[in-house]
C-alpha cells in the first residue's frame, strides 16, 4: 500500500462524530505486518491512538449511521495556511 498516496500524515482529519485529529505516522506491527494509524485527539487531554488503517480509511456504516454526511469515518481537512486566508 503507498500510503503517501491515500493519507496526508500530519494532516487534521475530521471524524464521522465531528471531532478532529491529526494523523501522526503509520506503523506497522512487526508480528503481522498489519498497518495502523497513529493519531492524536485534537480536545481534551490530547490523547493518542492507533487503529488498524484499512479502519481508519473505511467508510461509515450506513446502516449504524443512516443520518451522518460525511462518506469515510475520517476524512482529510484541507486547512488554508494564514498566508493563504488573505
Amino acid at each position: 500500500i503507498l500510503i503517501e498516496n491515500i493519507l496526508k500524515i500530519k494532516g487534521i482529519y475530521k471524524h464521522f462524530k465531528n471531532n478532529y485529529y491529526i494523523l501522526e505516522d503509520v506503523a506497522e506491527n512487526s508480528e503481522t505486518g498489519e498497518n495502523y494509524a497513529v493519531y492524536r485527539q485534537l480536545y481534551g487531554d490530547n490523547k493518542l491512538y492507533i487503529r488498524p488503517l484499512d479502519m481508519f480509511l473505511s467508510k461509515v456504516d450506513r446502516e449504524k449511521y443512516p443520518n451522518v454526511k460525511q462518506e469515510y469515518r475520517f476524512e482529510y481537512m484541507s486547512i488554508p495556511k494564514k498566508n493563504e486566508l488573505q
